[in-house]
């Protein structure tokens, strides 16, 4: 009888496991994400009361194919129509809570004795919060038809934009070595600015009208398949031309955004994503080590702070600039104080590289693990905090911010 394959194994195991750990969290209103991090340290060798997987190489190959259809999928969802009609709120906020948040975290870290570089990634991963946490805890509470989703999911985009441009950074150090100077990276922005206008000519002129020429013979099946393998070819080329396989994923996603099948190709996509996106999340939670959690749990603590209480300010200061009354703004600010699955796909980019310290990546997961589960609590607060503070704060200083916008009269109202 042929032996089982070391792989099939530790995909039954972390499987089951992961499908057991997130019923359990849905029990429990807690995001799925966390379930898988959850399964990922339960399998293990920190965990000694269950088996351990046994071939973590497998695994991680399989999780790397996740991080490129988390990119793919949100390329899926980029477009420039999106951004447009939510205004410039979400550029303004996002902008602000950016700056703001970056600055804060390079201070914290370099209060910690980081170095500068570390410090800086630090406080840029810790502006990433989770597209997939966000959307699936407003659908579990009942949000998604709040009238500040719409800003938040805005901010969330622009967020996953400098998520991508920080994974450009890495490769670019990384190519240049230690003693990067201003011209090489002008050269590096320069090739990427190249790479990217030949793409978009491509996907503009190109793949709109090959999509259109070819619909009638497009199955369901023919047209996932086709979709992963642009997928993976732009991952292909973009690796080849010394960028990250992530970048590469998210603008084939993009490019097929234009297309008249982004909807039937994100449906389809959907459970494939599922799969491989779970295996990714279980590979986190298998870096998640007590030992230096324990060790670190100074910069643990500052940095969740750091990001609970710097995402509710900036952001909310951000939406408050923009234009929008405070509870709405608020409302944005808790929806935003997790980290997510980019900071993980930047963390580990960097320590593969070489670019950041090894201990970047667990402390960051250990980070966006307790931020991930405060995320329901903290936004079921949002509504009561900005009643307490509409209560509370001078007559004088509501004035000078910005009201709630009215709805618009009824024909009945306009005609009496």
């Amino acid at each position: 009888m042929s032996e089982l394959a070391p792989l099939i194994e530790d995909l039954a195991f972390i499987l089951v496991l992961a499908g057991i750990v997130t019923i359990f969290c849905k029990k429990f209103n807690q995001p799925l994400v966390l379930g898988y991090i959850l399964a990922g340290f339960f399998a293990s060798p920190h965990f000694n009361l269950l088996p351990n997987v046994v071939d973590t190489a497998n695994i991680t190959v399989w999780s790397d194919i996740g991080v490129i259809f988390i990119l793919f999928s949100l390329g899926l969802d980029f477009n420039f129509a999106k951004i447009k009609s939510i205004g410039g709120t979400a550029l303004i906020a996002a902008v602000t809570e950016l700056t703001g948040i970056t600055l804060l975290g390079y201070a914290c870290a370099r209060l910690l004795g980081w170095q500068p570089i570390d410090s800086f990634f630090a406080g840029a991963m810790l502006t990433m919060s989770s597209t997939a946490v966000v959307s699936k805890t407003f659908e579990e509470l009942g949000l998604l038809k709040e009238r500040f989703t719409q800003f938040t999911f805005g901010i969330l985009v622009l967020e996953d934009i400098s998520g991508i441009i920080m994974m450009v950074m890495l490769s670019t150090i990384a190519a240049a070595g230690a003693a990067i100077s201003g011209t090489e990276m002008l050269g590096s922005i320069g090739e990427l600015a190249f790479f990217l206008i030949i793409c978009f000519v491509c996907g503009i002129f190109f793949l709109p009208t090959f999509f259109r020429k070819v619909s009638r013979y497009l199955t369901s099946e023919t047209l996932l398949i086709f979709s992963l393998g642009l997928c993976l070819s732009m991952v292909v080329l973009a690796t080849k031309m010394g960028f990250s396989s992530a970048l590469g994923a998210f603008l084939m996603g993009s490019l097929l955004s234009g297309t008249a099948f982004t909807e039937t190709t994100k449906k389809l996509l959907t459970p494939v994503k599922d799969l491989f996106s779970g295996i990714f999340f279980v590979s986190v939670g298998m870096m998640v080590d007590p030992a230096l959690i324990i060790k670190y749990a100074l910069p643990i603590a500052v940095l969740t702070a750091a990001l609970i209480i710097g995402k509710t300010i900036f952001s909310s200061l951000g939406v408050l600039l923009a234009g929008k009354d405070l509870q709405t703004a608020l409302c944005c600010g808790f929806s935003l104080t997790q980290l997510g699955e980019i900071t993980f796909i930047v963390a580990s980019i960097g320590a593969a590289l070489k670019v950041t310290s090894d201990f970047l990546y667990p402390v960051f997961v250990a980070v966006s693990v307790i931020s991930i589960f405060l995320t329901p609590s903290i936004l079921r607060h949002a509504d009561k905090v900005s009643g307490w503070l509409l209560r509370n704060l001078p007559a004088r200083l509501l004035r000078l911010l910005p009201q709630p916008d009215e709805a618009p009269a009824s024909d009945e109202q306009r005609s009496a």
